[in-house]
């Protein structure tokens, strides 16, 4: 039985794990979670009654949270390219840039998206401040981490490029990466032009109508 893949192609947390088993090129099915799709939702709440996506099915396991159902591929599902290094100490710096992203980045940008989902004008406002502040800080820090680097540690790609890529492609939509941060310009540019990411991007592409903060017509 193949993986089964319980997500929405415009997550940016679904995003992360399709990147994972693209790069790996791991066989799986993927079951949309959609007013088109009520067989999944089902499936989907049955299993993972929290309401969060992804959940990765494989034969009796289930496996939720993206950075644990990616290390579960690596151990259970192992491909070509290992996304968490051997060497401990490597290891946990791809894990603490893999929470960055998640926690600093996409956590923050989904402020602004939670206000404007409110529909109050006040909230949105104030969601977009929270987020832009937030962001910000996160922009300046990692124009210094990642200089010198190829990918966020180092020449490999890895579980911190995974989270990395949807985070910064939806982080600057909604607070544009400024100029004054060419090395972080150029590390979304890397991002965005490599195969699995291009693949998630395109993914979601027919959805961008649903950011509610509006969609640019760029990327």
């Amino acid at each position: 039985m193949p993986l089964a893949l319980y997500g929405h192609p415009f997550s940016s947390y679904t995003q992360k794990v399709l990147i994972a088993l693209t790069e790996n090129g791991t066989p799986f099915e993927f079951r949309t979670i959609g007013p088109e799709q009520p067989q999944h939702v089902a499936e989907w709440l049955r299993r993972w009654p929290l309401r969060k996506f992804p959940l990765l099915v494989d034969g009796e396991r289930q496996v939720v949270e993206t950075s644990v159902i990616i290390e579960y591929l690596q151990l259970a599902h192992p491909g070509p390219l290992r996304l968490l290094p051997a060497d401990p100490m490597a290891a946990l710096d791809v894990r603490f840039m893999d929470r960055f992203f998640d926690l600093h980045v996409i956590n923050a940008m989904q402020l602004a998206v939670d206000g404007a989902l409110t529909g109050d004008p006040v909230k949105r406002a104030d969601g977009r401040a929270q987020a832009e502040d937030k962001l910000e800080r996160a922009y300046a820090w990692l124009e210094g981490r990642l200089a010198g680097h190829t990918w966020a540690c180092g020449e490999a790609f890895t579980l911190a490029d995974c989270a990395a890529a949807p985070s910064l492609f939806y982080a600057d939509w909604t607070h544009r990466i400024g100029e004054q941060y060419p090395v972080l310009r150029a590390y979304r540019a890397r991002l965005l032009g490599r195969p699995s990411v291009v693949r998630a991007v395109d993914g979601g592409r027919p959805f961008r109508h649903l950011f509610p903060l509006g969609a640019p017509d760029r990327d």
